[in-house]
């Protein structure tokens, strides 16, 4: 059922206007605006990546539009953490307005820094930490610390006039983390007593009952795999989890092996890890590619990216035998991640091909080798009653985990009317600790194809989809106009739909009495002939071959 929109009225001074413009809904292109007095505050601004049905799409964005004509008005742009769905569209914001500041933790700036370098944008950035608190314009901001899947994760505490909000980013409670840096429930506590006005959790793992396993468990795992790996390992997950790339050198050094790092994203994000200290790479474990062909097969590990499946990451390729290493019997591949909703297809086909290439596949459906790096709902029940907030606004999540999260805070005493499972584009004023959707805005994909963005649309995609599906017909013709009497032609050629020719042999007699009637009744233009074209072919080729390919008819005046 498609939203009602509707415009929001003026915001009132001293009220505090929350709008979530990307990341309900989905999981991916996580980014929240906040304004009060005139002056503007983002959270995060992430990425999607592709499902199948948007074929040739690289990146989806979020939809700049309701700031677009607000950039003077942004104070700062905060990331919690440096995830893909986090960070990933920040060169496309700063392509409108290049001096917004950038608040982050360390990591967090250091892996966006490198992102902006490709992109030939140098930021101004302001690098904080867990128990720090800076004003920008009209906003009190507190940094607390997070757990998560990647180092240096924040939460942040927007205090302003109008109430104070609680934005978590992604999280969880792991008690025994690999850094030993928990979840500061003392500071969650301590604006539980203060009072929280609206609180903002990650939604990804609401529906799974209990709590998030540790990801101390996992090494053992990958240690016992590598161990028993007759030939090669190849290890994928994504390019910033460097707690898992941190696993993955331990395990090897456990069981004598070099590791080498595949794909650039990844060679790039744990050079920057290793650097600033968050990464330890054990003495001469890591090596480069080029030395590892004099090793024996039994003495490598391969750290790749690729493990949701993306058709040009590294592990793709291996299973396409499209890349330099070549993956066969006695290799043993080990997707180290959990499936992002909407990439099953993709990942399985993967699975599927290195299994065919006789590699022994292992994934978090055989394995404990991946847990995920987001609060289950045991976890989210104690922040609730933690927090008691006023408000909740549920973010970072398809509808079912949404929806789940608002069940939570509802079992503990949020009343239903104070939970809002909202869309992308919803409007909510704060103030006094009262919220309320003020109205709904219409935002949409923003998609990124190669060197465009934006200009690609939902009806683009509809025609990619239909040509890789249903094919196409094209029909060539010279005609008359004022009688309609073809010179040349119907000539009709046809790809992904029909070889032989002779098909269509029953449909030409057809379009060229279809122009001459078109003709007697008054039809003198191009384009109305090749509109009668169209019909008559799509017609035939509907009732006769049940398809629905696209027809692309070609009319001259000869």
């Amino acid at each position: 059922m498609p939203v009602k929109v509707f415009a929001p009225s003026p915001l009132k001074r001293g009220t505090l206007r929350v709008i979530p413009i990307g990341g309900l809904g989905e999981i991916g292109r996580n980014m929240t605006s906040y304004e009060i007095d005139g002056k503007i505050l983002i959270v995060d601004c992430g990425v999607l990546f592709p499902e199948e049905h948007q074929p040739g799409v690289d990146l989806i964005l979020p939809d700049f539009s309701p700031i677009r004509d607000r950039l003077a008005d942004i104070v700062g742009v905060v990331l919690t953490h440096g995830h893909e769905d986090h960070i990933g569209a920040v060169p496309y914001l700063l392509r409108l307005r290049d001096d917004i500041p950038l608040i982050g933790s360390t990591l967090t700036l250091a892996f966006i820094e490198a992102k902006l370098k490709e992109h030939r944008i140098k930021p101004y950035t302001l690098t904080v930490a867990e128990g720090q608190s800076e004003k920008l314009g009209p906003f009190d901001l507190e940094f607390i610390a997070v757990n998560h899947s990647i180092p240096d994760a924040l939460a942040v505490a927007i205090k302003t006039d109008a109430g104070v909000v609680l934005h978590t980013g992604d999280f969880k409670m792991d008690q025994l983390p690999l850094d030993d840096r928990i979840t500061d429930l003392r500071a969650f506590a301590r604006l539980g007593e203060v009072g929280v006005d609206l609180f903002l959790p990650d939604s990804t793992n609401a529906d799974v009952p209990g709590f998030t396993a540790n990801e101390r468990d996992i090494g053992p795992v990958l240690a016992a795999v590598i161990a028993k790996a007759p030939r090669r390992v190849i290890v994928a997950s994504f390019s910033s989890h460097v707690h898992r790339v941190q696993q993955v050198l331990d395990a090897a050094a456990e069981n004598n092996r070099k590791v080498v790092l595949m794909g650039r994203s990844m060679v790039r994000n744990m050079g920057i890890a290793a650097d600033l200290g968050y990464l330890k790479v054990p003495t001469g474990v890591l090596i480069d590619a080029k030395k590892a062909v004099d090793l024996p097969d039994e003495r490598l590990v391969y750290m790749s990216t690729g493990s949701q499946g993306e058709p040009m990451a590294v592990l793709a390729r291996m299973a396409n035998r499209e890349h330099q290493i070549e993956v066969g019997k006695g290799d043993t591949v080990i997707l180290a991640s959990s499936l992002i909703p909407g990439n099953e297809n993709a990942v399985y086909r993967v699975i599927n091909g290195l299994m065919k290439l006789g590699a022994n596949v292992v994934h978090k459906g055989n394995a404990k080798v991946h847990v995920s790096g987001h609060a289950s709902g045991g976890e989210l029940l104690y922040v609730y009653n933690i927090l008691k907030p006023k408000n909740v606004l549920p973010v970072h999540g398809e509808q079912r985990h949404l929806v789940a999260n608002a069940n939570l805070a509802i079992q503990t005493g949020v009343p239903e009317e104070n939970t809002f499972v909202v869309e992308d584009g919803t409007v909510i004023d704060l103030h006094d600790g009262y919220a309320a959707v003020v109205g709904q805005l219409d935002l949409g994909f923003v998609y990124v194809d190669g060197s465009s963005v934006g200009a690609i649309t939902d009806a683009d995609l509809k025609d990619r989809r239909i040509l890789s599906e249903e094919g196409f017909i094209s029909i060539f013709v010279a005609i008359d106009a004022q009688t309609g009497q073809v010179i040349v032609g119907p000539e009709i050629q046809a790809r992904g739909y029909a070889e032989d020719q002779e098909v269509f042999n029953t449909i030409r007699p057809q379009i060229i009495k279809a122009l001459q009637d078109a003709a007697a009744n008054g039809t003198r233009d191009t384009h109305g002939f090749a509109q009668v074209i169209r019909r008559t072919v799509g017609r035939w080729v509907n009732t006769q071959h049940r398809r629905r390919p696209m027809i692309i008819p070609v009319v001259i005046e000869a």
